[in-house]
């Protein structure tokens, strides 16, 4: 084993050498894929031999290696992923599969035979998404485990994620992939352990960052793109040729191959831009090309850096409109383009969002499987800041003249007005959301309650985390703990103890608590505080005096209420009717509060939270209350209620 050692650490740098595509390693590289591949299109089905590769990190032998074999989830109808009901095959050649035909370590062994399948989220006898592979011999702390694997993967239809249509083929989560050896601490993990979750259908992923040099043998009439960058293509003969890519400090690989891809560039600074499309929808690659710019940009200034010199983006045919949605770090697709008219910014936001997660999926590599909010919630809550300042003046979803939509607007919209928006906490692994919440709880909840936090702290605070978060966590797994500390950290340096020793209070509730937040000006009066008038008793008889003075003062209560059970903190803005204003403050701690005036001038409106920074609160039409105004609040809900049924008919009509 020691001389095995000693050659591994010789072959290291040869197996990473080549064209390097960043300066110096982003990451610790503990895992790394060399994959020559051939795609046969008639069976929809790639060939692969693959040297994979696992440094162990830790400090105590291993004896074991756990690998992802996503493909197996579209297998048969008892596995993990068919039973939850999204999926079902087009036809008998619609079942998908990932087979190992061979697989033997360093010294040639063959470890067939210790291969077994297991489930180790909810013992489902069927489900052949998590392969074990019991070794021979431990993987001592600091050596590396070699295996040399031949696959074979057939594709599944119709398309979820992965798959093809036709000849349309979208080749994701393909290759047997190892899991995530976790070190003690590492997201507050206790002890050393394998964490390689089932493919569920709402789960999607958790990786290290690896090195990929990958080869595709396919027809020449293909036209390919990948999250790798391109290296070359030879032409074979007889109809094929050979596309190679290399790809560093990612956490997946996919790749794409249709002979309708229409093929556009462009370059933002010192990144190459591609972006694949039918010939439809190759007519929006310019609105295409800004919008990842303006996410480039947007996070350039206010995360960190986007580290790769390369970038790839895809919008499927209407065919493969399964592949949509779906990021791959370097590699991503969109959808919908040429679909929608020009006012709403569909597309757009999806491609926003996807490239998006090449920050909080890619760079961050959290775990997806168990903590959901913290790749989709962050990278939601990002996409409606970058689409609403971008596409102008916070409405950046839809911009008509005389309607106007935000795109925070649209995924608040989702969580408030979900029957089972209290029915679990935020905290939960993605298959374990109840009654179909995952998608309004992982996406729209946690992008509303980050709103909020910005609302609280500031934007330039909520910038500031954002970069202390990158900075610190940058190619390193972080859990949803680290996230906090790190909110309470860099709050406590800007605002020392303003909102409390730190902001835990406020993660109690909104992530691992359940409670809605709901304010109400529950009413206003203004009474005339009149001089004395009664009876006197004077030395000897009893009169009655009344003063005469003019009445010019009135006392005026503005009534609060809290009928939600989150507390948060919210400013209150209260009209008087000779135009003066009063901003106050009010904790939320009690259950109602009343603000008293004394003066020449009624309170006749009242307004909780004026610039809307509590987006978590369930309802803002009972935020306002007015004597000599026509319900405010009510009158802009009725406006998105036509802006609404207005989109709604434009879907139809397109």
């Amino acid at each position: 084993m020691k001389r095995f050692v000693i050659a591994v650490c010789l072959s290291l740098p040869l197996a990473l050498a080549g064209q390097v595509i960043v300066n110096t390693p982003l990451s610790a590289r503990l895992t790394g894929y060399d994959i020559d591949a051939v795609l046969e299109p008639e069976t929809h089905i790639v060939s692969g031999d693959m040297t994979a590769w696992w440094v162990n990190s830790s400090s105590i032998p291993v004896g074991d290696a756990m690998m992802h074999m996503y493909l197996n989830a579209f297998s048969s109808n008892k596995s993990t992923f068919a039973r939850g009901g999204r999926w079902s095959p087009a036809g008998d050649d619609g079942w998908g599969w990932v087979r190992i035909e061979s697989m033997v370590d360093a010294k040639g062994r063959d470890l067939t035979d210790s291969m077994r399948y297991v489930s180790p989220d909810d013992g489902n006898e069927y489900d052949r998404s998590v392969l074990q592979i019991v070794l021979p011999e431990p993987v001592q702390p600091g050596d590396t485990l070699w295996l040399q694997i031949s696959f074979k993967s057939k594709l599944p239809s119709p398309i979820v994620r992965t798959g093809y249509a036709d000849d349309f083929h979208f080749v994701a989560q393909w290759f047997p992939k190892f899991g995530v050896y976790e070190t003690a601490g590492t997201r507050n993990r206790e002890s050393d352990g394998w964490n390689c979750h089932q493919f569920h259908p709402n789960s999607e992923f958790y990786s290290n960052h690896s090195v990929y040099n990958v080869t595709v043998i396919l027809p020449e009439e293909f036209v390919t793109g990948s999250g790798g960058m391109f290296m070359e293509e030879m032409n074979l003969g007889e109809g094929m040729k050979k596309v190679v890519w290399r790809a560093e400090d990612i956490v997946d690989f996919a790749w794409t191959a249709w002979p309708g891809y229409q093929v556009m560039t462009r370059k933002w600074r010192d990144v190459d831009i591609t972006f694949l499309a039918s010939e439809k929808g190759i007519r929006n690659a310019d609105q295409q090309f800004e919008a990842v710019i303006y996410a480039l940009e947007y996070l350039d200034d206010r995360v960190g850096p986007y580290p790769w010199p390369h970038l790839t983006f895809v919008d499927p045919p209407m065919s493969g409109q399964g592949a949509g949605g779906m990021e791959y770090t370097t590699l991503f697709t969109t959808s919908g383009g040429g679909l929608f008219p020009s006012f709403i910014r569909l597309p757009e936001m999806v491609t926003i969002h996807e490239f998006g997660h090449a920050y909080f999926m890619g760079i961050m590599a959290n775990n997806e499987f168990e903590e959901p909010w913290l790749d989709e919630g962050i990278n939601s809550y990002w996409e409606q800041r970058i689409v609403d300042d971008s596409y102008g003046d916070g409405y950046g979803l839809v911009r008509l003249p005389f309607i106007k939509m935000s795109d925070a607007d649209q995924g608040r919209m989702n969580y408030v007005a979900s029957p089972s928006r209290t029915i679990s906490t935020n905290d939960l692994p993605s298959w374990m959301y109840p009654h179909g919440t995952y998608s309004m709880m992982s996406y729209s909840k946690a992008a509303t309650w980050l709103h909020t936090l910005e609302g609280i702290i500031t934007t330039e605070t909520m910038d500031n985390v954002f970069r202390e978060y990158y900075r610190r966590w940058a190619f390193r797994h972080p859990s949803g703990r680290d996230f906090i500390t790190v909110v309470n950290d860099v709050v406590r340096s800007e605002h020392g103890n303003r909102f409390g020793e730190d902001m835990n209070w406020f993660f109690d509730q909104v992530l691992y608590g359940h409670e809605v937040c709901d304010y109400i000006v529950s009413g206003i009066t203004s009474n005339k505080i009149r001089s004395y008038s009664g009876v006197v008793d004077g030395d000897s008889v009893t009169y009655a005096k009344r003063d005469r003075k003019s009445d010019t003062l009135y006392l005026s209560r503005v009534s609060l209420e809290r009928p939600g059970g989150l507390i948060l903190p919210v400013e209150v803005l209260i009209g008087f009717d000779d135009g003066s204003e009063i901003l106050e403050t009010w904790d939320g701690k009690a259950a109602w509060k009343d603000f008293e005036y004394t003066g020449t001038s009624k309170a006749v409106w009242a307004r909780i939270d004026p610039d809307d920074k509590i987006d978590l609160d369930v309802n803002r039409v009972n935020n306002s209350w007015s004597s000599d105004q026509k319900f405010p609040a009510a009158r802009r809900m009725a406006k998105k209620f036509i802006f609404l049924m207005q989109v709604m008919i434009s879907l139809i009509t397109i």
